[in-house]
């Protein structure tokens, strides 16, 4: 979503970024350790695959590519006459090298950081170059679309993968680079494509969001972009444009589908009184988009079809407890019932919940949720605690109700949080028909299927409810100049379009 006002100014030939940045001691794209880091980095280095507004796959530095008919084999043919920012040609022995060095620390179990792009792990079996503008790719297991959604991964010069800033093949060139103070970018005169506009640009880097809020106050940076829900105050005007972007990050509110509680009919009349809507507006100041499935609303991942499951009424979700047997028995207003035993047990849920650094509202959210379920005789109990402690509850199956958020990857495949026994299905959801049809989606090749697949498996799971997803978290861009008009701004390349912007 651009918000943006006609009177703002046209960014000249420069611009300053002011951004949060202190644990990047070094420029390794291959390994980034930062958020704000990426957005940089995207400037400088290309991919094989990019990802455009419509969230489809295009070739970057492929020009084009086929699969064989069994999906097993990939062939990607370089796009001609492609030069490094040091002048030497782009080959296929850079992609594969690249490649292979994510997936060798991927695969290193000695380390515990096994980089941002350690994914692509799952997708490629072999990797090799046939000649030097052709790579071939054997797949693992998952043999299918979403392999070109993890082909972006940044593709440095064979003999530099390890080492200290490498050139790339974008637009831009990493001129001076001083860790914990700033990072200077000149366009790159070898870039295949038109010279950009804006011909520099600094990024003064800042230990908090805070900081990086204060720069752009007293007019010390052009732009800055941050996640705080401080941004919220922010909108557009004579002398300063807003403009939103989305983030990878998904809150979701997970339910123990092992709890004696949490039966199928529970979950659904949960699901019928949490008021997204108002969470995002009481708690994030609007900084967060409502979805109901795993997926960005408006994509073509998306089933909108799906509406109906997830309309909010209160009559209907007293209905599906009482259903379950649950009833107010004392009129104390908290719903109970005899178990298995003859036992009057009260229908109250473990509410689980972890903050963040410089954006502790989750606990809010909670409480905003508990009060929802109050409202239909579900009592619960909200305990705050660090992520590490929510984890092992998690992996332990000890909880009821959790608040937490996923960092979504790139490639559009739920598999993790839903299929059978998954690293990532906290909730002991356990449906042979939801696994199938994961493994399904990871033979499809195109996308016609691939979209198929993905809607049947949003409707599987809208029928079953194994847990909620609310809402994903947005960030704003503060700039006093317009610098692109990509109408998908996404993070880790929150200047994508300023390299081919013209006022």
């Amino acid at each position: 979503i651009l918000l943006c006002n006609a009177y703002a100014s046209n960014v000249e030939n420069s611009l300053v970024l002011g951004i949060q940045s202190s644990k990047t001691l070094l420029i390794q794209p291959l390994l980034p350790l930062e958020r704000d880091m990426l957005s940089i980095y995207n400037l400088v280095y290309e991919s094989l695959i990019y990802i455009d507004d419509n969230y489809m796959p295009q070739g970057k530095l492929a020009q084009s590519w086929e699969s064989s008919s069994n999906g097993k084999t990939w062939t990607f043919h370089l796009r001609p006459s492609v030069y490094f920012s040091d002048g030497t040609p782009l080959t296929a022995q850079d992609v594969v090298a690249s490649a292979r060095y994510i997936l060798d620390l991927a695969n290193d179990e000695s380390v515990t950081d096994h980089g941002f792009y350690a994914n692509l792990k799952y997708f490629i079996s072999s990797i090799s170059a046939s000649d030097d503008s052709t790579v071939v790719i054997r797949t693992s297991k998952r043999a299918c679309f979403g392999l070109l959604y993890a082909l972006t991964f940044p593709v440095v010069p064979s003999s530099m993968v390890s080492k200290d800033n490498p050139p790339g093949t974008g637009p831009y060139l990493i001129n001076t680079f001083q860790a914990g103070d700033y990072c200077w970018l000149q366009a790159n005169p070898n870039w295949w494509q038109a010279q950009p506009q804006v011909q520099e640009i600094m990024f003064s880097f800042h230990d908090t969001q805070n900081a990086v809020m204060e720069s752009y106050e007293y007019a010390r940076v052009d732009a800055v972009y941050s996640r705080s829900i401080a941004t919220a105050q922010y909108k557009s005007g004579t002398s300063s444009l807003s403009m939103s972007y989305r983030t990878n990050q998904l809150e979701c509110l997970l339910m123990n589908n092992s709890s004696y509680e949490l039966t199928k009919e529970v979950r659904q009349a949960i699901r019928a009184v949490v008021d997204t809507s108002k969470i995002i507006s009481n708690v994030y100041s609007g900084l967060a988009t409502t979805t109901n499935l795993p997926f960005y609303p408006g994509t073509w991942m998306y089933n909108d079809t799906l509406s109906s499951y997830f309309t909010l009424n209160k009559d209907e979700a007293r209905r599906l407890l009482e259903s379950a047997g649950w009833g107010d028995s004392d009129e104390d207003g908290i719903l109970d019932k005899l178990n298995s035993e003859g036992k009057l047990v009260r229908l109250h849920l473990r509410f689980y919940v972890y903050e963040e650094p410089e954006n502790d509202v989750r606990t809010a959210a909670a409480n905003l949720i508990a009060d929802m379920l109050s409202e239909i005789g579900i009592d619960t109990t909200i305990d705050a605690m660090t992520l590490p402690a929510l984890t092992e509850r998690l992996k332990a199956g000890s909880y009821d109700l959790a608040l937490v958020s996923f960092a979504m990857d790139a490639v559009p495949d739920p598999g993790f949080m839903l299929m059978s026994g998954n690293t990532g299905n906290y909730t002991r959801y356990r449906s042979s028909v939801m696994t199938n049809m994961c493994e399904d989606l990871r033979t499809q090749t195109t996308q016609s299927g691939y979209q198929q697949v993905l809607w049947r498996i949003q409707s599987q799971f809208a029928e079953d409810c194994p847990f909620l997803c609310l809402y994903w978290r947005m960030g704003k861009i503060l700039t006093r100049y317009m610098f692109t008009t990509v109408r998908d701004i996404r993070e880790y390349e929150l200047l994508r379009g300023i390299e081919s912007f013209h006022p």
